[in-house]
């Protein structure tokens, strides 16, 4: 499996929101307020959001299933701005091991989370806290 490169998101980013979740259920809630933050609008079931802020909302669902899988709770996912994009970072307490791409698993094996950040998003690193190991993504802003 390869690794993913390590690198922070750029430190004049901006923390526009924050949740923490403990289990799979509160994905559901995320989904429906990380839309509600980038469109100002309520996301009905069903509903679909413009491209770039549904491609936030896939890869926060994928990046946070996965700490939430094979992390440490809580999770924490957060919204930041910089000048040119959006990002997204979530962060798990498991520190004894490090993002890996799941690249010879065989289709619906599970484990695309990184690759699908990877193929929607600008940009995909990862860098560890003294607390915490944070994937983070980056998409342009309108």
């Amino acid at each position: 499996m390869g690794q993913l490169r390590t690198s922070p998101p750029p430190p004049q980013a901006v923390e526009l929101r924050r949740w923490t979740l403990a289990e799979a259920t509160d994905l559901r809630g995320l989904r429906a307020s990380l839309h509600r933050e980038l469109t100002g609008e309520q996301l009905s079931d069903g509903g679909r959001l413009d491209e770039v802020p549904e491609l936030i909302v896939l890869v926060a669902t994928e990046l946070a299933t996965n700490a939430l899988k094979h992390g440490r709770p809580p999770t924490i996912v957060r919204l930041l701005a910089a000048e040119n994009s959006l990002i997204l970072d979530v962060a798990d307490h498991n520190l004894d091991s490090v993002p890996e791409l799941a690249d010879m698993r065989p289709m619906g094996a599970g484990g695309r989370g990184l690759q699908i950040a990877m193929a929607v998003s600008l940009d995909v690193g990862w860098y560890a806290t003294a607390t915490t190991k944070n994937i983070w993504a980056s998409f342009a802003r309108r």
